[in-house]
This record gives C-alpha cells, sequence and structure tokens, in this order.
C-alpha cells in the first residue's frame, strides 16, 4: 500500500469520525420534548429600546443595562401618576404654611379667591376656609358653623369625612373629632369621630355669598370656626384667621425631578400602613422609603427627570386629550364629567380607573362623594370644556359665546370660571375675577330666560358684564359648576350650549 492511499484512507476514517461525532452532539436529549416556540426567546429582538441581544435566553450586558434603564423610568412613571394625589397635598400643606396656616391658625378668603394665588381650579363665587390639621400631638377638634360645604381629605387625598350640608351635621354646624393613626385613648361622647389614616389632613370648607356679599360667610366662620386639641377643650385656645384673598403664593405640586422629593417628605413623615403595599414596594423601587434618605445617585435622578417629564406629558395628554368618549357629557358636544361613574373614589365596576384619578388630580383639588355622587339639591356638578364647538382648543386671541339656556337646575346659582392651561389656576388677567356666575348683578339676561356668556380678548360692544378675558398667546378652559344640581341635570334634559368661536 502506497503512501498516498494511506493517507487516503486516513483522511476518510477521519471524516466518518467526525461526522459519527457530529451525529451525536446534535442528537436529541432523550429526556427532550417539542418546546414551544412562543415561550422562548430569540438571540436577537428589536424593540422600541432599539435590539436587544441574547444566548440563549441570557440577555448580555447592554441588553441588562437597557433594562434597568428602562424598569427605572417605567416605576417613575408610575410613581408620577399614581402618587400625584400625595405630592398635590404636600404641595397645598406647604403653600398653606407659607401664609401662616397650622393647627390654630385657618386661611380665609374674606373677598373670595382671585387669580393671584396659585391653586387647582378655585372658585371665585363661595368664601373659602382651607387648614391643615396635624395630629401628631393627639386628636383635634373642629368645630364648624351651620350652612356651609365642608370635608377633610388624608394625606394622600383620600377622603375622610364631610361637615356641613353634606356632612352628618346636616348643615346645622356640630363638632367634629379627628382621631390620629394608631390612638388608642378614650373617646369623649358629643362628637362626630372621623379616623384618618394619616396625620396630615387637609381642611377645606365653603361659605355662601349673600345678595353678592361674602362678608355674612366671613363673619359666620369667624364666629362659629373653631379648631383646638382635644386635650384643651376644657379651655380651647383661640383660633386664628389670616385673609389670605390677593396673596400670592403656590400650592401645586412639582412637574419636574422635584416632585419626588415632595413625595419623599411626605412618606418620611407618614406610617407606612397608610398606604398600600404595592404603593410602598413602587415607592422603594425608585429609593424612596420611610426611615431611609431619598438621594438617588447622578444615573437615577436624570431617569427620573425624564420620568416627570413624560409623566407630565402623559397627564396632560390624559386630561386635555381623553380617549375615553365615556367622559363627554353629550353627543356632538366637549362638554365633559368631572368624576366618571360618579364615584369619587374612581371606581367603576369595583375596579380604579387610573386615567380618571390622573385627570382629575391633575386639575383639580378636594375629593369628597358630595361632588361626584347624585344629591340631588345638595352639594356641587360640575362640567369640563376645553374645546370650542369644532373640536379645537380654547385659544386667548380668539372671542367666544356660550348661551346658558332658560331655567338651569340649580337651587342655589351657576359659574363659570377660566383657567389657565399650564397652571390650571384662575387665568390672570386685568380682571379680578375671571368669571361668571348667575349670583352677579348687572348679568345681562335674555328676554327667553337664557344667559349668553363671551369669553376673549376683548368685550362685544355692550356685553362687559357677560365678559371674561382671555389673553392672546395663552390657552384656557372652563368649569361650569352647578350648586345644589336638579333632576334635569341629572336627567340631561337641561344641557349648556357649546363654546361657539364668533366670527
Amino acid at each position: 500500500m502506497t503512501l498516498q492511499v494511506l493517507l487516503r484512507a486516513s483522511i476518510s476514517m477521519m471524516l466518518v469520525l467526525g461526522a459519527a461525532g457530529s451525529a451525536m452532539a446534535q442528537a436529541k436529549p432523550r429526556m427532550a420534548t417539542d418546546i414551544p416556540p412562543e415561550i422562548t426567546t430569540p438571540d436577537t429582538v428589536e424593540t422600541r429600546l432599539g435590539t436587544l441581544k441574547f444566548f440563549d435566553g441570557l440577555p448580555d450586558r447592554a441588553t441588562v443595562a437597557k433594562m434597568y434603564d428602562n424598569l427605572d423610568f417605567m416605576r417613575g412613571v408610575e410613581v408620577f401618576l399614581n402618587t400625584m394625589p400625595g405630592a398635590s397635598l404636600y404641595a397645598m400643606r406647604e403653600g398653606l404654611r407659607s401664609v401662616g396656616v397650622d393647627n390654630q391658625t385657618v386661611a380665609v378668603f374674606e373677598t373670595l379667591a382671585d387669580s393671584k394665588s396659585l391653586f387647582l381650579t378655585p372658585n371665585t363665587e363661595t368664601v373659602y376656609v382651607f387648614g391643615w390639621l396635624d395630629l401628631k400631638d393627639g386628636p383635634v377638634v373642629v368645630e364648624t358653623p351651620p350652612n356651609i360645604l365642608a370635608f377633610v381629605d388624608d394625606f394622600w387625598f383620600r377622603h375622610v369625612t364631610d361637615m356641613g350640608n353634606a356632612g352628618p351635621d346636616r348643615g346645622k354646624g356640630g363638632k367634629f373629632l379627628f382621631v390620629p393613626p394608631g390612638f388608642t385613648g378614650p373617646i369623649p361622647g358629643g362628637y362626630f369621630v372621623a379616623r384618618p389614616r394619616t396625620f396630615g389632613n387637609w381642611l377645606f370648607a365653603r361659605g355662601f355669598l349673600v345678595n353678592g356679599d361674602p362678608k355674612p360667610a366671613v363673619e359666620s366662620f369667624k364666629k362659629s370656626w373653631r379648631q383646638y386639641p382635644l386635650a384643651k377643650a376644657g379651655n380651647p385656645p383661640e383660633t386664628k384667621f389670616v385673609n389670605v384673598s390677593g396673596k400670592a403664593f403656590n400650592t401645586i405640586h412639582a412637574n419636574n425631578f422635584k416632585f419626588y422629593e415632595e413625595i419623599a417628605h411626605l412618606v418620611a413623615e407618614e406610617p407606612t400602613e397608610a398606604l398600600d403595599q404595592e404603593t410602598l414596594g413602587l415607592l422603594a423601587s425608585i429609593g424612596i422609603e420611610r426611615g431611609k434618605p431619598f438621594a438617588p445617585d447622578e444615573r437615577m435622578k436624570a431617569i427620573l427627570t425624564e420620568a416627570a417629564a413624560v409623566g407630565n406629558a402623559t397627564a396632560r395628554s390624559i386630561l386635555f386629550d381623553n380617549r375615553d368618549k365615556n367622559f363627554l357629557l353629550y353627543p356632538g358636544s366637549y362638554w365633559e364629567v368631572g368624576f366618571l361613574g360618579g364615584s369619587s373614589e374612581f371606581l367603576i365596576d369595583g375596579a380604579r380607573y387610573l386615567d380618571a384619578r390622573t385627570r382629575f388630580m391633575y386639575y383639580a383639588t378636594g375629593v369628597t362623594p358630595a361632588m361626584a355622587a347624585k344629591m340631588v339639591g345638595v352639594g356641587s356638578q360640575y362640567a369640563v370644556n376645553f374645546r370650542d364647538s369644532k373640536g379645537e382648543y380654547l385659544n386667548g386671541a380668539k372671542t367666544y359665546r356660550l348661551r346658558i339656556p332658560p331655567n338651569p337646575p340649580v337651587k342655589n346659582f351657576w359659574s363659570f370660571v377660566v383657567y389657565d392651561g399650564q397652571t390650571r389656576s384662575e387665568l390672570q388677567t386685568d380682571q379680578q375675577y375671571p368669571s361668571i356666575s348667575s349670583q352677579k348683578a348687572d348679568l345681562q339676561i335674555n328676554a327667553d330666560g337664557s344667559v349668553d356668556v363671551y369669553f376673549g380678548p376683548r368685550p362685544p360692544a355692550g356685553k362687559e358684564s357677560n365678559w371674561i378675558q382671555t389673553i392672546p398667546g395663552k390657552s384656557w378652559n372652563t368649569i361650569l359648576r352647578l350648586y345644589g344640581p336638579l333632576d334635569p341635570w341629572f336627567a340631561k334634559t337641561w344641557r349648556p350650549g357649546d363654546i361657539e368661536e364668533m366670527d
């Protein structure tokens, strides 16, 4: 056998052995089964985050880094949207503190709320009293006057109790006792008792004008409103009132990274039991935990800064251009409801409608069933409008007309207030009060009982008393309020006109 033949034989044998080895390596394991493709991960996946790479299901380092950045970002956005109620009341507390409000001092708008202070969608037709109850030192008593609308929300913006016309005192005035979390001491009789889940609580009250005059309501508050510790009920200290009408101060939460710092302050102050475990876990995932400093590193701060920007844009989209047509009050109209489904807890069939909560909390202040449930002749109802009759955003450079048909269904009165699209506060113009109401003494009423309301930079000739000023270059929106709404409102047999642009 020649050398050449031997070499050929050796190569052939190696090829045979190699093929056999390859076949053995590729042979199906004895315990193998068919794997459904939908439970596997391809080696490369194209996503909105870019190309994600895997080796047999294991993400490479670049993919892992990208996923954690995205996870932190998503949780940052969720914190912005889901803890907004708390941030809103934190900003409210800080704003009230800036004008001297504490357990013994309440803010009263003696000449109504004008556009200088920054509040989410206040009205200009009732006398506001704002207070802050701090229960850390024990129960606090609040004595209320008759004929008011009032309520208390806890620090996470959950309804605690109503007081006044929609409360257990039925508008006669009464003594309310607010008991802090974990309190085990004796509770004396003679009080309407409320047990909030937080130490900090926001107190809100409205008194009514008498023939357009706020003075009687202010005097009633000063005469009968009292706040003091239960421990000093035998000799209550004086309740002080600070007039905040015309004062410039802010009560609106931040829309940037500062938002998370506001939430961190709140979490540090309140018991963990005030929140559910899911929300506590969500907060902890971005570094907000009770008893620990909130100190994100440079990477996390950059992610949360972007998350706040996206969360803010999401909230504005949900508010101003909601995709759920159930918010619309009437077919072919752009009037919207305030509380979808008539629930102040934003519940529909037992489920919390998160977009409805975000929409309300980003726009408004105050949670009570009296503003949401059907209570004929009691409380208030709201209709919101961001668009004209053609579906375009309301433009401060244009002039519009809105007609209120005859016989508006209200026991008390109706009103319109115009708000700034940026701040959601009263639009700041040359008018002290950017509003119109049926209480206005010189309101022009048409022969058939209808009323035309005008919005624009300048009033139409002869319509000054029915005109609300707007500003070119600024967006605006409005709320129709009905105090003491009657059956035709709930039955929708009466409806306001649309906001129509005038030529």
